[in-house]
């Protein structure tokens, strides 16, 4: 099953779950429930911090939740802050999930120093309760913006023709080979 986050993140062949971790950790534990998929894909935007550029198109199984106060030591936390259903996860591009959107490069520079490459409100979520219900999970993220002062300008320019990228990848021959012997 193809998901996304919805509102300006939609495509005919993903079901929105809401925006953020809040709402994608609710609408996607209900539709686990009640009819649990035997694969989960996301789809969606990403900013980068740095090492991929524009319009690059990722996969990853594994995210992170770090906030930006964790690197220069004002905030801290006892959970697990990195999850992966990837079998080598020292080849997979880690992306950090957050309800805020990193606008400092000084800080994307941590996230890169720490193998963290994207950033998307969303994948963090995706897993966790993908992994809660033993559901097989990946994602498919196309860059946007880079995570600096001008993000959200950049964002809004490059939405459009982003949008019409990763579906052409989603949809292209080669992409549902591989999906379907996934």
């Amino acid at each position: 099953m193809f998901i996304c986050a919805g509102q300006s993140e939609t495509f005919d062949f993903a079901k929105p779950m809401g925006i953020g971790m809040v709402e994608m950790s609710i609408n996607l534990t209900k539709l686990c429930v009640s009819n649990p998929p035997p694969f989960i894909f996301f789809v969606g935007t990403a900013g980068s911090y740095g090492k991929h550029n524009i319009f690059d198109i990722v996969e990853s199984k594994t995210a992170s939740n770090i906030e930006n106060g964790f690197f220069n030591a004002k905030a801290y936390t006892p959970l697990d802050n990195v999850v992966s259903t990837a079998e080598d996860v020292s080849r997979e591009t880690i992306i950090n999930s957050s309800n805020y959107i990193t606008t400092d490069e000084t800080l994307a520079k941590h996230y890169l120093a720490n193998n963290i490459q994207l950033e998307n409100m969303e994948f963090f979520a995706v897993l966790k309760v993908a992994k809660a219900f033993n559901i097989p999970v990946a994602g498919a993220f196309i860059v946007t913006n880079y995570c600096n002062a001008k993000a959200h300008q950049t964002f809004l320019d490059n939405h459009k023709e982003a949008m019409l990228r990763l579906t052409k990848y989603i949809n292209s021959p080669v992409q549902n080979k591989e999906k379907r012997e996934a």
